[in-house]
């Protein structure tokens, strides 16, 4: 996986996620919209074979989008560990 930012803004950040899909989109902006400091958290992929997750990231006041991403993106990776964890253990 590689992102390539698109907007670094204050409050606003867009990124292309190369190698992804709808899996790992939606649980990121479903975490994204669980944190308080994010306004709002979309996606698109304009082409269902070919196309690229375009994902942008709205914070609310000062708080910088690039840490709420990185935030839902542990909160992803512990639950992914909790999964494998539980899985492995049947």
């Amino acid at each position: 996986m590689e992102i390539e930012i698109v907007t670094d803004k204050t409050l606003e950040l867009e990124i292309i996620i190369h190698g992804e899909d709808h899996t790992i989109c939606n649980v990121l902006r479903k975490y994204l919209m669980e944190d308080d400091d994010v306004e709002y958290a979309v996606y698109g992929i304009d082409h269902p074979i070919i196309g690229e997750p375009h994902m942008t990231i709205k914070t609310k006041r000062t708080k910088r989008p690039r840490n709420s991403l990185v935030k839902a993106a542990n909160h992803l990776k512990d639950e992914s560990n909790d999964f494998k964890a539980l899985v492995e253990s049947i």
